[in-house]
């Protein structure tokens, strides 16, 4: 091998080793956090998901969507109202509980975009109080990842203990609960 070839080789082996690690960092972790809530100060009970991270095209991930209803009326009592995706802000997720977290795959991130905005540009009148809140957006969202996951009819109103109960389903990510 001639000295320019050697030289040529070395380039390309240190090209293909800096892609390959900027590869291996590439990853988002989701968390799964509850909001204890307290009807007396206006927040409710929630559960919504926090992404942090890169993807392999090197696009940084900082978002997070939870579910809920558009507007706190004595309706949500009686049925489907209007719905809306939830982004909070900064300073209060780390007044929250982070239960546990995963990392998704860049398929899975893509799937669980793509399940945000239909349950965001559902028509009509998408949040039900029993049979599609915060949590079973959580819920769908977490089952993308692979995790198990159910609807324990006594949890439905208590994102906390219903995220306890999903890291016991899930003994695998070593939650601790709260």
């Amino acid at each position: 091998m001639t000295p320019r070839m050697t030289r040529y080789a070395k380039l390309l082996l240190a090209l293909f080793a800096l892609a390959w690690s900027n590869a291996a960092y590439a990853e988002v972790k989701m968390h799964f956090h509850s909001f204890n809530g307290s009807v007396f100060f206006g927040r409710y009970p929630h559960t919504f998901v926090v992404l942090e991270g890169t993807l392999d095209s090197g696009e940084t991930v900082d978002e997070n969507f939870g579910f809920t209803a558009k507007r706190t009326t004595p309706a949500i009592l009686t049925g489907p109202v209007e719905h809306d995706i939830l982004v909070e802000e900064r300073k209060y997720i780390g007044k929250t509980n982070r239960h546990f977290s995963v990392t998704l795959s860049d398929a899975e991130y893509s799937e669980m975009k793509s399940l945000v905005s239909r349950w965001r540009n559902a028509p009509g009148k998408y949040y039900d109080l029993d049979k599609r809140n915060c949590i079973h957006f959580v819920g769908e969202i977490a089952k993308i990842a692979g995790l198990k996951v159910s609807y324990p009819q006594n949890m439905l109103r208590r994102p906390k203990k219903w995220l306890n109960y999903i890291g016991t389903l899930n003994p695998s990510l070593g939650a601790k609960p709260f």
